[in-house]
This record gives C-alpha cells, sequence and structure tokens, in this order.
C-alpha cells in the first residue's frame, strides 16, 4: 500500500492556554469580530478558513455520538475524559520518525484496537481541534516503509448506517451507507484519547 503522511497544523503551533482561548468569540454570528480581533483580512484564504471551521463546529453531531471543538488542550482533555468517562486516559497520534517527503510502500507490521474520542485538526488562525465520541474500530498500526522509514499509524474504520462525513468515501466505493467499513489512515496531528 502506498501512503502520504501530512501535518495538518502550521509548524510551530500551540495551543491557546484557556483563558485565552475562552476570551476569542467562536461563533459564525461573531465572525466579523473574531476576524478583527485576529488581524484576519476578510477576502483573505485564512477568514475562509475560519468560517469554514466555525461552521463545522456549529454542524449538529451525527446520532450517537457527543462532539466539541477544543480551541485549547485544557477543553479537550475536559471533553475526553467526559466522553470517555474517565480521567485515566493516554493520548495517541500517528507519528513518522523522519520527515519523508515521498510517496512510498509500507508494510503492516501490527494491529491494535481501542476505544476512544477523536480529535482531528481544523484549519484556523490557531489550532483547533474537532473532538467527538466514536464507535470506529480503530487500529495502531507499525508500519515500515520502503526506504526504512517507521511509522506508528493511527488508523479508524467506519461503518454507519447513514454516510455522515464519509458520503464521499461510500460513493467511490459504489456502496450504500452501513455495508462496507470505509477505512482511513490519521493526519499526524489528529489526537485520539483512550482509557488506559
Amino acid at each position: 500500500m502506498k501512503l502520504y503522511f501530512t501535518r495538518t497544523i502550521a509548524a510551530g503551533a500551540s495551543f491557546l492556554p484557556r483563558q485565552v482561548a475562552d476570551s476569542i468569540p467562536f461563533s459564525s454570528s461573531m465572525l466579523p469580530d473574531i476576524l478583527s480581533h485576529l488581524s484576519v483580512s476578510p477576502s483573505s484564504e485564512m477568514a475562509s478558513s475560519i468560517k469554514k471551521t466555525i461552521a463545522e463546529c456549529e454542524a449538529k453531531p451525527l446520532a450517537g455520538q457527543l462532539k466539541l471543538c477544543a480551541t485549547s488542550l485544557e477543553s479537550m482533555v475536559d471533553f475526553a475524559k467526559y466522553g470517555l468517562k474517565s480521567s485515566n486516559l493516554r493520548a495517541m497520534s500517528t507519528s513518522v520518525a523522519k520527515a519523508t517527503s515521498q510517496i512510498q510502500k509500507y508494510t503492516i507490521t501490527g494491529v491494535k484496537a481501542s476505544e476512544l474520542v477523536a480529535c482531528h485538526a481544523l484549519a484556523y488562525a490557531y489550532p483547533v481541534f474537532h473532538c467527538h465520541t466514536t464507535t470506529a474500530s480503530t487500529y495502531t498500526m507499525s508500519l515500515t516503509g520502503a526506504d526504512g522509514t517507521k511509522v506508528q499509524a493511527l488508523a479508524a474504520c467506519h461503518v454507519e448506517a447513514a454516510a455522515g462525513d464519509h458520503a464521499a468515501a461510500y460513493e467511490e466505493l459504489g456502496a450504500k451507507p452501513g455495508t462496507v467499513p470505509v477505512c482511513h489512515f490519521l493526519p499526524q496531528d489528529d489526537l485520539l484519547w483512550a482509557r488506559v
């Protein structure tokens, strides 16, 4: 299988402390204030990304899921504790042993599943994550690239009665939602939270 593992958050970007994040508006009704506060031009690509991210965050969760857009690490951890009903958690992410820009073949050498909360990085002026509980089967895979690059990759497989976020994948497969699993690897910046 040929893969390319990407980052979705700009290098060097870090979470805002909760106190700072909570002081910045985060609502579509406040978009002009948000853009002004962040010194973002309303006609810029960043403004478009901010608008799209807020719309995604304001959308209703899929049936059976809890969701939150975390604007700070503290809010992410609190949501993971709530969603998993535990304070004894571990965070996981895809990690690549060395930076590589080439698409290459990887061999799967291990698989492990766990229950979790998934947090996906969104395009925004600072790190924001769309976090949700999930019924997906999840896997940690030890991969070795053709050039020897070692990757601990996270993957999720969804079998949902409604296509939801995975409508394009079901269409590409020529399958009806809920009939086959749709699996994907998670980028390096996404986080999965699991009970220890």
